[in-house]
């Protein structure tokens, strides 16, 4: 009889609250401070304490390290697990897929299967909850891994930036440089593209008018089908407020969550003031 273990990076913004519940293991992404301060984010290092220290240093982050993916496998097979599923933010923007694959490919005792979400945030996390409900209604390791890419042409990602300095000084701005350039008055609205990498999807003069576009975007999709949407808060907290009471009420909108504070390690490569949306078709 199959028993499949679920495992995630902490760049999929689940809650500690939602991994218990569905039993998911987590691998935590690294802050390093130039002090030597090292912390594994959503465990040592909450988003509030990294934003109040970000305004005096822009710490670094470092991926789950092999010992922890390899920790995270131990641990599943004593607990008696014979399969396991990772699955992990977008490989064009992290070496996390990469440093799983090559972990999965030498550990004996377990059938692995490691996922590129090629998102990041909740549309990833929205993936792993996904699988975690499969899990739950006995659905088989091979019907689950067939399922996951389908899940993930479901879900798309919507955010915006008070600014384009961290992604500029964390090296993840990508196909943004290109289409921003020499708008950088304006603010960015940012999705995932196909591929995995960011890409300016629509540009806004200001925040409120930033914001006011993420609801548009929501509101194209009406007609289209029903949605669950997680709303991400980047320390924006003014502007969430405004994004959730602009879609909650429309009628395609099947559920509306607050996701919480989006993790250290994205939030140090975004900066203060983000505010996004990670949509779900559901049926």
């Amino acid at each position: 009889m199959q028993k499949i273990a679920l495992i995630t990076d902490s760049a999929s913004d689940i809650s500690v609250e939602l991994l218990k519940e569905n039993n998911i293991k987590l691998l935590p992404f690294r802050v390093i401070y130039k002090d030597g301060e090292e912390y594994e984010e959503r465990i040592e290092l909450t988003s509030e304490m990294m934003y109040e220290r970000l305004e005096k240093e822009i710490p670094t982050t470092s991926l789950p390290s092999i010992e922890k993916i390899t920790d995270a496998l131990n641990e599943a097979v004593k607990e008696g697990y014979t399969h396991a599923i990772i699955i992990t933010i977008s490989q064009a923007l992290s070496g996390t897929y990469n440093a799983c694959r090559l972990v999965c490919e030498d550990f004996e005792g377990l059938e692995t299967f490691v996922f590129d979400s090629k998102t990041l945030t909740m549309a990833e996390g929205a993936m792993v909850l996904n699988a975690a409900n499969m899990i739950k209604e006995n659905k088989s390791f091979e019907e689950i891994v067939e399922a996951l890419p389908k899940l993930r042409d479901k879900i798309d990602l919507f955010f915006t930036i008070d600014t384009l300095e961290y992604l500029k000084k964390g090296g993840r701005i990508g196909k943004v440089a290109g289409t921003v350039g020499e708008f950088l008055n304006l603010k960015p609205i940012i999705t995932v593209a196909d591929d995995g990498a960011y890409r300016t999807y629509a540009k806004a003069r200001g925040s409120k008018q930033a914001v006011s576009k993420l609801i548009n975007i929501f509101k194209s999709y009406e007609g289209k089908g029903n949605y669950r949407v997680w709303v991400l808060d980047g320390n924006g907290k003014d502007k969430v407020k405004i994004l959730c009471d602009g879609i909650k009420e429309l009628p395609h909108c099947k559920e509306c969550i607050f996701a919480g504070t989006i993790a250290p390690s994205l939030g140090i490569n975004t900066g203060p003031g983000l505010v996004g949306c990670a949509i779900e078709k559901v049926d």
